[in-house]
């Protein structure tokens, strides 16, 4: 059984199954961070507010204990005798509207992985594996995100996965307290050996964001891994290189795909430049609230490098950016080109090694809590939208504002 040929859709978003409650999550903050707790996660002034578990007991642990391990067997259940006789299903650690992620360990080795359940009696499940499957049946390379073997039942396909356990590139560099453009050059240098191997196949990623570079362990050493291919492309049959579908994260979408030409490997490079903007500031180089003004914004190439911490960035590292977020695509450095650049060759060399640390972090800060004010302002103004979205969104904000205001108060008290 195949997962079918068909044509290409935009995947469903892999998120992180939330919880109403994350009492594991809450006390660490407290021990690191004062923070004024709600029950409801609608502020976003000068506090960070979060939501805040009751006291437990010790039955109550113990029902929660029970619930999650009814969870896993409830998902146990649901998987391939195969799959299960091979692996012991550990926990859910994401989901889709036709697939699942599992964390699972290989009875044998003990070996972690993950796996991605995709349910495909449905048209756009099948779509989803036709695209992501085929590209990372193709590839193999250190720096991304490893297919380990695959199971295909009648109405579901089962990847095996490496497991990325080290974390999102950005929750790092806010953990890690230090932060000067050499090791920003690391991190590049990982990611554009992935995607050169990409381009060499003739494949284009599509979907390249801080949010899909992942660290294979928690350790200092740890590897960048390139994940997410659902809106990867390998070009077709007949040998066309050239891409039509408009797709992508809209503040990393090139101009060529907004003005909806024909585009090719270089829409990764555009957006491998807003990462570098990105990585050495907190702050994008392209952003605002109505998604009109902002495609205005990308198709001008309009960003600027003034405020923190630019001043401190070398005008080396800024050509290098000035590269890659060039209109016209002809012009842009290619991830070959840009393995070559003076500033990633020589790892910074030349640049001062200030930490730029605490300048990124609070631009991010900044940014969160901005978003945060537009969600509100958005919701006063469209009173007919889902109330289940809006608290969705405000948790998610809440949250990511008390990762950031924990992990930078815990660094300025070191």
């Amino acid at each position: 059984m195949g997962c079918g040929v068909s044509s290409k859709v935009l995947p469903e978003p892999m998120e992180p199954p939330l919880k109403k409650k994350n009492p594991y999550y809450v006390k660490l903050i407290q021990a690191m961070v004062p923070v004024q707790f709600s029950s409801q996660p609608t502020q976003c002034k000068e506090e960070f507010w979060g939501l805040q578990e009751e006291p437990c007991r010790a039955q109550d642990q113990e029902h929660k204990l029970q619930s999650k391990k009814s969870q896993v067997a409830r998902y146990r259940a649901k998987f391939d005798p195969r799959v299960t006789a091979r692996y012991d299903i550990k926990a859910l650690i994401g989901r889709g509207s036709f697939s699942r992620v599992v964390r699972v360990e290989h009875r044998a080795t003990r070996q972690p992985f993950a796996i991605k359940m995709i349910e495909t009696g449905a048209k756009e499940g099948r779509e989803v594996c036709e695209s992501e499957l085929n590209i990372l049946r193709r590839v193999s390379h250190h720096y991304i995100i490893q297919l380990i073997e695959v199971f295909e039942a009648r109405d579901r396909v089962y990847m095996v996965m490496e497991l990325a356990t080290g974390g999102e590139l950005f929750d790092r560099i806010i953990a890690k307290g230090s932060f000067t453009e050499r090791d920003a050059t690391k991190v590049l240098q990982m990611v554009l050996d992935g995607i050169s191997y990409l381009h060499g196949l003739g494949i284009t990623h599509r979907d390249l964001k801080p949010e899909n570079l992942l660290y294979y362990h928690p350790g200092a050493d740890s590897k960048i891994l390139v994940t997410d291919f659902g809106l990867a492309n390998s070009g077709n049959k007949g040998g066309d290189w050239s891409m039509r579908t408009i797709c992508g994260t809209p503040e990393y979408i090139a101009p060529e795909i907004i003005l909806r030409r024909p585009y090719s490997n270089g829409v990764d490079m555009w957006a491998l430049g807003v990462i570098t903007y990105i990585l050495l500031s907190g702050s994008m180089p392209f952003e605002d609230e109505n998604r009109t003004r902002l495609y205005r914004l990308i198709l001008k190439g309009k960003y600027s490098y003034m405020g923190d911490p630019w001043p401190n960035v070398s005008n080396l590292a800024k050509d290098f950016i000035d590269r890659l977020l060039t209109v016209d695509s002809s012009d842009r450095l290619s991830a070959s080109d840009a393995l070559k650049h003076s500033w990633i060759k020589t790892m910074a060399a030349s640049s001062s090694m200030k930490n730029l640390h605490r300048s990124i972090s609070q631009n991010m800060k900044l940014r969160v809590s901005s978003r945060c004010h537009s969600s509100k302002s958005e919701h006063s103004s469209k009173s007919g939208q889902s109330n289940k979205s809006r608290r969705i969104r405000e948790r998610e904000m809440a949250e990511r504002n008390l990762r950031y205001q924990a992990h930078t108060v815990n660094n300025d008290l070191l």
